[in-house]
């Protein structure tokens, strides 16, 4: 399956005390390469979000944003501050014994002092929090998937219709392959009788034989358009494994470009020369593709 390194999720998941969204785009990139931002008192679970990442994608660039939210109507704890409360009734119950008063202390009355009462919030419990957040990121991380895979489909049509042309461009090559040598014979054998003519010297056959044996050697390049079909057949192929194929192809595309600028340097035929340059085109195209594959 063709992934691409390219996509975006979006997942969301809350409880009564908190509230997680989490958005994950990710890039192409050489490596592995994760980026979360998040509030700091969920740092501790960092690693954890990390690993559950690296189970989904391998390669990439991923900026991770977390999103938290807790319900202060479930969180909020209002507490008596027993320090300032303890020193209100010793002061009260002190003024009754100085002046002989009879007046109780009560609830209501300690309740208007400040601060008797404390607001505080219940603390966090990590392991609620990762629920969720493994939830969240696992929704978002579907999604993300979803998304390459659909995105790498595409990268995969595109590419392959790309080798097609290139493979058409190759086979017009090999029928102009042939010509080349009996075309550059014919030159030669005009150009030296016209420098012998009416001198009487004899054209030298076995030198002839040689010269034109030298460039068919020098020319040839059904080596490179066997390795070239090779080539197309290893590209094809690799886009049916099931592991991350991004680098191979990338490999293999460079390869690919290798035999072709052979073919341009060996040919002196100007219809190869520019059947060359419309094949390295196409291999800059597909070069473009396959950098977002992962």
């Amino acid at each position: 399956m063709t992934y691409s390194m390219t996509g975006f999720g979006r997942h969301e998941s809350e409880n009564i005390h908190y509230k997680i969204v989490i958005e994950i785009k990710s890039v192409n990139h050489r490596y592995n390469d994760i980026i979360i931002k998040m509030p700091r008192k969920l740092n501790s679970l960092e690693e954890k979000m990390k690993n559950v990442i690296k189970e989904h994608i391998n390669r990439g660039r991923v900026e991770v944003f977390v999103n938290f939210e807790e319900s202060e109507a479930e969180n909020l704890l209002i507490v008596p501050n027993y320090t300032v409360l303890d020193q209100y009734v010793s002061a009260l119950d002190a003024i009754k014994e100085r002046y002989q008063v009879s007046d109780d202390v009560g609830v209501s009355l300690l309740a208007r002092y400040p601060d008797v009462l404390k607001i505080d919030f219940r603390e966090a419990d990590e392991e609620e929090i990762w629920t969720l957040m493994e939830d969240a990121l696992n929704g978002a991380l579907k999604a993300l998937v979803e998304m390459r895979k659909v995105e790498g489909a595409k990268l995969k049509h595109d590419t392959i219709e790309r080798v097609d042309v290139i493979r058409s461009i190759v086979k017009n090559i090999e029928k102009l392959a042939p010509t080349i040598i009996a075309t550059h014979k014919d030159k030669m054998l005009e150009r030296i009788q016209e420098l012998l003519n009416d001198t009487g010297v004899e054209l030298d056959e076995q030198r002839i034989a040689t010269e034109i044996a030298v460039f068919s050697d020098k020319t040839n390049i059904t080596e490179e358009i066997v390795r070239l079909e090779s080539h197309f057949e290893q590209l094809v192929s690799i886009f049916n494994e099931s592991k991350p194929v991004g680098r191979k192809l990338d490999f293999l595309i460079q390869e690919i470009n290798r035999e072709v600028n052979t073919i341009g340097s060996k040919s002196p035929d100007i219809d190869i020369s520019n059947y060359v340059v419309d094949m390295k085109s196409e291999i800059e195209k597909i070069r473009e593709q396959i950098q977002n594959i992962e």
